[in-house]
Formats: structure tokens, sequence, C-alpha cells
């Protein structure tokens, strides 16, 4: 029931742009059987979000490659298996000189094929095919602008995956040095690793929610807060590598038997904590300040006299935690100069 309440807009759009798309191409274009207008429609509501308006045209113009090719080869040389290999064959090759994209290519390969054996030429007019496409495409498009998913509901689920991950790999490498544990800071290295493609997917859920936002009027309203995730979601990639390169450098200091300067996990959970906060008030709309007061009061711990507590692992694992300090304070609305600043300077100068 989750998931069918999660994806029920973009079911009730495919129904809709379906039905339409049908009614549009039969009734206006006046094409008795047109077959390609609702799978068109379909199709385009169903290409990755955040390209979707090339993607709708990939999809016109594979799909009209494919007819075309299909009706005069089919036209000349009739259908048959070697028909069909020549007629897709020469489809795609089409399509691959014009443009690289998958959507083209394929399209073109099944709209061809389609033609070869399901609607040989007899049947219907190339044009007529192609107008059916471009009408399915075209209210697809209209359809997902007029009856538009929540922009922020993808980037709100897919950023709390990502901030999540974060909080955890800073809260499990702050135990991992306070218990002088390396199996459990490996561990932590090994998730932190595999963390990278929650952020690819954060990444494309925020291309989605800004098209949405472009494309919707009704959307409109949700920029200012899509901005705001879209402003951060740099900042927090390069806190998730930070984070990534902190613990590498904390395993290998537990290895090495290096001593943990005492205040060290506190300032790992607390950066944890700054993680927390910033998730929370991006996904309430607010200016995420109690995160930036919390990231801020870390750095200014991370002074040059904590730094010459450790060995060289150990010293690599505050530089990072100084690192990951600046990133969260831009991603928590500061620029990188005025997120340099909350730091104490080492050797007589910013970091």
């Amino acid at each position: 029931m989750r998931r069918l309440l999660r994806n029920g807009i973009p079911i009730v759009q495919c129904a809709v742009a379906a039905g339409l798309a049908w009614a549009l191409a039969k009734h206006v274009i006046g094409n008795p059987q047109p077959f390609f207008a609702p799978i068109a429609a379909v199709i385009s509501l169903g290409v990755s979000l955040g390209q979707r308006m090339r993607r709708t045209a990939e999809l016109i113009v594979g799909v009209s490659i494919g007819i075309g090719v299909g009706d005069v080869l089919i036209s000349v040389i009739g259908t048959g298996p070697l028909q069909i290999a020549l007629v897709v064959a020469l489809a795609m090759s089409t399509a691959v000189l014009l443009d690289s994209g998958g959507v083209i290519v394929l399209q073109a390969a099944s709209s061809s094929v389609l033609v070869a054996t399901l609607l040989p030429p007899a049947s219907a007019g190339g044009l007529s095919r192609m107008a059916d496409a471009a009408v399915g495409g075209i209210v697809g498009f209209v359809v997902a602008a007029l009856l538009p998913a929540n922009p922020l509901a993808v980037a709100h689920r897919n950023g709390r995956i990502v901030l999540g991950a974060l909080a955890d790999a800073l809260r499990g490498v702050a135990s991992a040095v306070s218990r002088e544990d390396t199996g459990a800071c490996s561990d932590v290295l090994a998730q932190a690793r595999e963390s990278q493609r929650h952020v690819e997917e954060f990444r494309q859920a925020l291309l989605a929610g800004k098209e949405i936002a472009t494309i919707a009027p009704f959307r409109w309203r949700r920029r200012a807060e899509l901005e705001r995730y879209d402003a951060a979601s740099v900042p927090i990639d390069r806190a998730l590598r930070n984070t990534r390169v902190l613990t590498r450098r904390a395993l290998a200091a537990l290895r090495d038997d290096e001593p943990v300067p005492k205040p060290l996990p506190g300032m790992l959970e607390e950066l944890a904590g700054a993680v927390v906060l910033l998730r929370d008030e991006l996904a309430s709309g607010e200016e995420p300040r109690q995160a930036r007061g919390l990231a801020r009061a870390v750095a200014n711990r991370s002074t040059v006299e904590l730094l010459g507590t450790g060995d060289f692992s150990m010293q690599v694992v505050v530089l990072q935690v100084r690192s990951i300090a600046v990133d969260l304070l831009q991603a928590s609305g500061l620029s990188r100069t005025e997120a340099i600043e909350a730091l104490p300077p080492l050797h007589g100068r910013d970091d």
C-alpha cells in the first residue's frame, strides 16, 4: 500500500495521458487506429525525470524514424525475419547517426518492429503514425505539467537517506575511535563507501524536482525550497567524501596504536548531530540555523592544540573534522569564505 500511494500520481498521469492522447489522435487528427498515441504518452511520462523535455523530444524523433524507415522498406521488400532484421538495423543506424540518445535508438527499433509486424504500411499511413507519436509525447508532457507530483517529496526522501548515511558514518567512527575498535571502524568505512550511490540518487531527485517546479505552474512556489536543497547538495557530497577520508585515516591510526585526542569522539558526535539538524531543518523548509550553530561550535574547537595531540594519521583526522565542519556550514547556507572564517587559524593563518 505504501508503494501504491507513493506511485499514485504517476499512475494517474499515465492513465489520463493515455486516454487523452487516444481521443485527440482519433477525433482531432482523424486516425481510426491511433495505436502509437497512447503508447507515446505513457512512455514520455515514464522517461527520466530531470530530462523530460529532452527525452520527450527523443521519443517523438525515435518513433518517427522507426515508422518512417519501417514504412518505406516494408512497402518495398515485404515482411519476414530477414526484412525485420534489416528494418531494425537501418532504423537504429539512422537514429545513432542523428543522436546517441538511448531513447531515440530504442524507440526507433521498437517502432520499426511494430510497423514490420503488427501494423504494416497498408493499414495506416506513416505520416498519421508520426502524428500519433507527436500527439502522445506532447500530451504526456502537458499532463505532467498540469498533474504534477510534489517536487519536494522525492528530494526529501533522498535527502534524508544521504544525510542519514552521513550521520551514521560520523557516529560510527566516533564510537570506533573512542573504543579503539579497528573492526568497527572498518565496518563504518565499508558502509560509507556504499553510500555514494545515495548521493547520485539525491542529485537525480533534485533534477526531477527542479524540472517539475519549472514546468508545472502549481509547483512554482516550491522553487525556493528546492534551491536551498540544491545549494546544500554539493557540500553534503563533499562532507560524505571527507568522512570517508577521515574514517580511513582513523582506521590507520587505530592500527598503528596512535593516541586518540580526548575531545575527538565528542566532536564527531556533535558533527553527526549537526547533520541530523540539517536534515530536519531542510525537510521543514526552515533555514538551517541550528545545524549551522552546532557545526560552527565544532569548527571553533578544532584548534592547533588539538592537532598537536596526535600522530600523523590522527592529525589528518583532525584536519578532516575541520573540513567536514566547513562543508556543513556551507550546506547550511554560508559561503565558503564565511565557513572558513569559523575555523581557528593553524600556524597563524586560516585553513
